[in-house]
């Protein structure tokens, strides 16, 4: 996986002219450069100015974004533009590699950075040209919410750049899933590896596959280990507390509070902002492991499940809503058809369908814990784009 800075590789250029004996074009162009830096005016990440992608929050003059591809997208003409990113209390405290943000930077769909997140703030420069050009420019947050969190300050556009929101698609689709939504370990195929935001790509996963082959914008949902009644066991306890269902109405969950004030839990979404045409949920994999065979507490997955499905139908009142499972085993799937047949006999509500993902090949591989790889994740898309073009004609 490569990572690097933008603003490093410009260092490395101007490096290279000062050896080559351009010293004094090198002095006029850091005079010019300084003059430039004077004249850059900022720009706020709000929705006026950027397309906001998925749940975000605004702090003060700093947009903050936690859940697994979050992000903003606009069109910027102009000669130079520069972002700041500032990081939670894992950049600023936490000696863990393995819980910085990851930070993926596009223009004109190019990706021109990969960013750990692990200093409190860190400056890139996105775009130079000498002349006027109008780019299109992406920033995602690449890992997932619980570990960490990052905010993106006010846009520095060189003297008479302009920021104006890339439209809004036709299409609109909500991803509520766990740690394959969120791309866990997809840049690591090896199965005896364990969790690294490092290693997370949302872009690789089926659902932002998904998106991108539908030309949908989304909105994502999804925490490594979590459920609908329990996240991932290894030793028959219930893990209530990793429970996607009491976390869906908020901004997300981490441990780990924006710009040191909320945690993204404690703040409420409002379900105006994006109003999908579908809904897709993809939980049951953390909670087989914790029901596995026994009935009881399959009947336990499916009661919770029609409740949940009542809260996300209340949210998202006509969104087509399917109900999938699989890609990493499919046991616990009977149980989440019975939730949808039960949910739609009881509410009379049916616009609600259930399928069922393939299941990871061996010879597709495996990442990082077994989980799948972006050969595994693009099939799943695929899959998933037949299903909700058939329903959504």
């Amino acid at each position: 996986m490569k990572l690097f800075k933008t603003s490093r590789l410009i260092c490395l250029i101007a490096a290279a002219a000062l050896l080559s004996g351009c010293a004094k074009a090198d002095k006029n162009n850091d005079n010019n450069s300084q003059k430039e830096d004077e004249n850059m005016n900022t720009v706020t990440a709000e929705a006026e100015n950027v397309k906001l992608i998925g749940r975000t929050h605004m702090i003060d003059d700093t947009l903050w974004l936690a859940l697994s591809g979050t992000g903003i997208e606009f069109e910027y003409t102009g000669t130079k533009l520069d972002v700041t990113l500032v990081g939670d209390e894992a950049a600023s405290l936490s000696k863990d590699p393995n819980s910085y943000s990851r930070v993926g930077v596009y223009v004109d769909g190019e990706r021109v950075a990969d960013q750990m997140l692990e200093l409190p703030q860190t400056e890139l420069t996105v775009f130079e040209s000498q002349q006027p050009k109008t780019v299109t420019v992406k920033i995602l947050k690449l890992s997932e919410c619980a570990m960490s969190t990052f905010g993106i300050k006010p846009l520095s556009v060189g003297e008479g750049g302009s920021v104006k929101p890339t439209a809004d698609k036709d299409l609109k689709i909500e991803f509520i899933g766990d740690s394959i939504t969120c791309g866990y370990g997809v840049d690591d195929e090896d199965p005896e590896h364990k969790f690294s935001t490092q290693t997370e790509d949302v872009t690789k996963a089926y659902a932002y596959k998904t998106a991108q082959k539908l030309d949908a914008d989304y909105s994502m949902f999804s925490t490594s280990g979590y459920g609908i009644i329990t996240g991932y066991t290894d030793n028959g306890q219930k893990h209530e507390e990793q429970a996607i269902p009491q976390y869906y109405e908020s901004l997300g969950f981490s441990y780990n509070n924006f710009a040191k004030t909320d945690a993204p839990q404690s703040i409420d979404w409002d379900f105006s902002k994006f109003v999908p045409d579908a809904v897709v949920i993809n939980l049951g994999t953390n909670d087989d492991s914790y029901c596995q065979n026994d009935i009881e507490k399959q009947d336990e997955y499916s009661a919770a499940y029609v409740e949940f499905l009542k809260t996300v139908r209340k949210d998202n009142p006509d969104a087509v809503i399917v109900c999938t499972v699989g890609i990493m085993g499919g046991r616990i799937y009977p149980a989440l058809a019975t939730a949808v047949e039960n949910y739609k006999s009881e509410t009379g509500d049916d616009n609600v369908y259930s399928f069922k993902f393939d299941q990871q090949l061996q010879e597709d591989g495996y990442a990082a814990d077994w989980h799948p790889t972006e050969a595994t994740h693009e099939k799943a898309s695929d899959r998933l784009v037949e299903e909700l073009q058939n329903l959504l004609k």
